[in-house]
């Protein structure tokens, strides 16, 4: 099992948010935005921010540090490294089914994530074989896309998505995350979208866009 930081915003939950950090971070990277979601204090969400394992990452000059997986190019967009992306897959199933012993149902879990963890979350959600309670993906992109297309559950076909990305992005472009979009769209998905004037990282706007859209789905 991943170890993890946790956090609640009441007790006990009802609900759980498990969220993925971005390469080179750890689950502390957002635990402090948990107060500027600005979520009503009637909603009992446990946050689950869990550390990705430290693995060599060829981009990087092999140097180790968390990651989900392996990125060997700068190109994001091919030849992604399968078994690492299974690997951590497993792990955050695992994680859902801790939650769902936990007693949280699965339609209560939202899988959230950053860039590197935003894809993640957007890989684990669509294949999940038990209805989620929904995806967010922060300046992320889809992993595998062909196996992803022929991989995709049936369960989460109806699994509301919030997408949001930033124009000025250096390291995950904007086009890769409207691609997503777009591919998401076409294949039936229900994908809330929002465009930032920022970088690779996250704004104020954001995280109030983010703490509404979790309340409209689990409030």
């Amino acid at each position: 099992m991943l170890p993890a930081v946790e956090t609640e915003t009441a007790h006990p939950p009802t609900a759980s948010i498990i969220w993925l950090h971005g390469l080179g971070a750890d689950g502390h990277d957002f635990e402090p935005i948990v107060p500027d979601l600005e979520l009503p204090e009637t909603l009992a969400v446990r946050f689950v921010f869990p550390h990705a394992p430290a693995i060599p990452v060829s981009i990087n000059g092999g140097y180790i540090m968390p990651a989900w997986y392996d990125i060997r190019h700068t190109d994001l967009g091919i030849e992604h490294d399968g078994e690492g992306i299974e690997h951590s897959a497993r792990q955050i199933r695992m994680l859902v089914e801790q939650e769902q012993m936990r007693g949280i149902a699965a339609h209560r879990i939202v899988l959230a994530g950053f860039s590197q963890g935003a894809a993640m979350a957007l890989h684990v959600g669509l294949t999940h074989r038990e209805r989620l309670g929904g995806i967010i993906a922060l300046s992320g992109y889809l992993l595998q896309r062909q196996q992803l297309a022929a991989r995709r559950s049936k369960e989460n076909q109806g699994t509301p998505i919030l997408m949001a990305h930033g124009v000025d992005d250096p390291v995950v472009p904007f086009a890769l995350g409207e691609q997503a979009r777009h591919t998401l769209g076409e294949w039936g998905y229900d994908v809330a979208w929002h465009a930032y004037p920022m970088a690779h990282h996250v704004c104020a706007d954001e995280i109030r866009a983010v703490g509404r859209w979790i309340t409209a789905r689990l409030g």
